[in-house]
Parts: structure tokens; sequence; C-alpha cells
């Protein structure tokens, strides 16, 4: 456990940016943060650094992102016509979870933390995250939650009409890493996404389910950095971040 707890995250807002960037600076991040926690086990206990956090929010150009858990199976059209018809790039990644989409007009974060700073503890890490998701959409008057289930039944992510409605939806995807109790990659929120995109997979690899975005339940558009500021004031109040 850290002798030195630094519950203080760097913001950055990284606008549009390709997803290998992202993704590159993700790694770059995470590992200066293993490299001090790993540099701290060699030092006496009154000479521990402490190890920073960063929340990352970003939108990325078209792009299909298969993790560990996944099946290139619910990529449902080849490779080369993802990039030569719809301008989308195609990559396999260490998180988990199956098959997802990001694009224009999607918020996503990516959260940089050292867990030791909060608490150990992955599927409350993983909870925290829908929550805040949740509370944004409370903000635009959506009822969204989770759908509860044991084991693989269990749909990560954050849902529309979830307890038992006609036409559960999801809004939000969920995918992380974490090593050495540090995060990495983290959540993709629907806003004002063109979600025909999510015509060429099977989402998250659930074929009896829709996606929707915010856009398309309020029937307009909304400013994507307006949920931002919603998101991490939720994150901030949620695993109590200082600035």
């Amino acid at each position: 456990m850290n002798s030195v707890l630094n519950k203080q995250v760097s913001i950055r807002h990284l606008g549009r940016i390709g997803y290998q960037e992202a993704w590159d600076e993700q790694e770059r991040l995470f590992a200066d943060i293993v490299a001090t926690k790993l540099a701290n086990r060699t030092l006496s206990t009154d000479a521990h650094q402490p190890t920073p956090n960063y929340l990352l929010f970003c939108e990325h150009p078209p792009v299909y992102t298969l993790g560990t858990s996944g099946h290139e199976s619910n990529l449902l059209i080849d490779e080369a016509r993802l990039a030569s018809e719809f301008g989308a790039t195609f990559y396999k990644i260490r998180r988990g979870g199956d098959i997802t989409y990001h694009g224009p007009g999607q918020l996503v974060g990516y959260p940089i933390l050292d867990l030791e700073n909060f608490f150990t503890d992955i599927h409350q890490y993983m909870r925290l995250l829908e929550e805040a998701i949740i509370l944004t959409l409370a903000d635009y008057g959506l009822r969204a939650g989770r759908i509860e289930g044991a084991g693989q039944e269990r749909l990560t992510g954050v849902w529309l009409d979830y307890d038992g409605g006609e036409r559960p939806r999801k809004i939000c995807a969920l995918g992380v890493k974490a090593s050495r109790w540090v995060t990495m990659h983290g959540f993709a929120l629907n806003v004002n996404t063109d979600l025909s995109y999510f015509t060429h997979i099977v989402p998250c690899g659930i074929a009896d389910k829709a996606v929707t975005s915010l856009s398309a339940e309020l029937g307009h558009d909304v400013p994507l950095n307006d949920v931002a500021d919603r998101v991490q004031h939720h994150l901030g109040a949620l695993f109590a971040f200082a600035y």
C-alpha cells in the first residue's frame, strides 16, 4: 500500500485525437506511475514519492476496438471495407470487454489512476465509473442504470430501460485494464454519436440489445464539453478527487 496517498488528479482535455496517439499517451502515463511505485519499493518509507493520477477526456475519429475477452467475429464487415467505405480503423487492445466503437460526438474518458491512492477493489472501481455516468445522465433527465446479474449475465456499462423494460439500450460502454493497481482505458459515453457505425459490429458482443445516445434520447445535440464537466464533477465526488 502507498505510504504517501495522493488524491490529486490532473484533468486533461485532449480534444479529437487519433486512437493510437491517445493509447500511446495512456501507456506513457501508466508506465511512469508504475515506475514510481517500483522505485518506492527500494526506498525507505519516509522517502517514498507520491504517485500521480490523471483523467483524460477526448473523442476519436471512427475506430473499432476489440478487448482481450472479445471475439473478432463480432466485427461484421471486412477491415479493408471499414477503412475504404467508412473511414474507420480497427485495433485489438489489452482491456476487458468485447468490441466497441469510438467516434466523433462520443465522450471518451481514460482514468489513469493509482487505485492504491483511493481503494484497492477493481469491482468497486467499475461500479463507481458506472455511477458517475448514471448521475450525469440524471442531470439531463434520463433514468439510467445497470443490468444486474451473476457472472456473464451482468452486462457491464450503463443502460436505459434497464430494469425489465421492453427496449434496453446501452448508452455507455466500459472496458478497463489494471496492473499493480494502476488503471488504463475507461468509458465511452454516446453523446452526439452517429449510431449507424454500431451496425457494423455486435456491440460489446451483445446481439439482442440496442445502443443509443444522449442526443437521440433528448432530440437535440448536447455540447460535449458540458457533458465532460458533469462527468468530472461526479467522478470527483465519488472518488474524493483533489484538484
